[in-house]
């Protein structure tokens, strides 16, 4: 007698429900692969497209700052001089983290518009060759 082969993750089932399940993934990759973001042409200003990582280097460079003074202030004759050397550099190091990964989200957001405009110019012409 001929024993049916098991599915990877060790469940049995039917070969009715096996057409059921796949048809139903077909119409949900149908469904979910039409984002917005690939059949709208809507072009972004640079503002739209490079507003967060502007922020963040901004802030970041601002904390920086703000850390080299309170750094600073450690080194002047002042009453509280061991909070500013327990404050100074975590908000130094706060500061640099956020310059950083700002200024490293930038040529990343840079590669992506630079996908999207391929994959954009590909499909022009995918639509150009199959529907005529």
């Amino acid at each position: 007698m001929e024993v049916p082969p098991k599915s990877p993750d060790g469940s049995e089932k039917s070969p009715q429900s096996k057409e059921l399940l796949t048809s139903n993934t077909a119409s949900t990759l149908c469904i979910s692969s039409r984002s917005e973001s690939v059949w709208t042409s809507a072009s972004r200003s640079k503002w739209d497209i490079y507003h967060k990582p502007v922020i963040v280097v901004s802030v970041g460079a601002a904390v920086f700052l703000f850390g080299m003074v309170i750094t600073s202030l450690s080194c002047i004759q002042i009453n509280n001089k061991n909070v500013y050397k327990m404050c100074g550099p975590a908000f130094l190091s706060l500061g640099l983290m956020l310059l950083v990964c700002g200024l490293v989200w930038i040529p990343i957001i840079r590669k992506k518009q630079k996908q999207r405009q391929k994959s954009r110019f590909l499909q022009s012409l995918k639509s150009f060759f199959f529907n005529r």
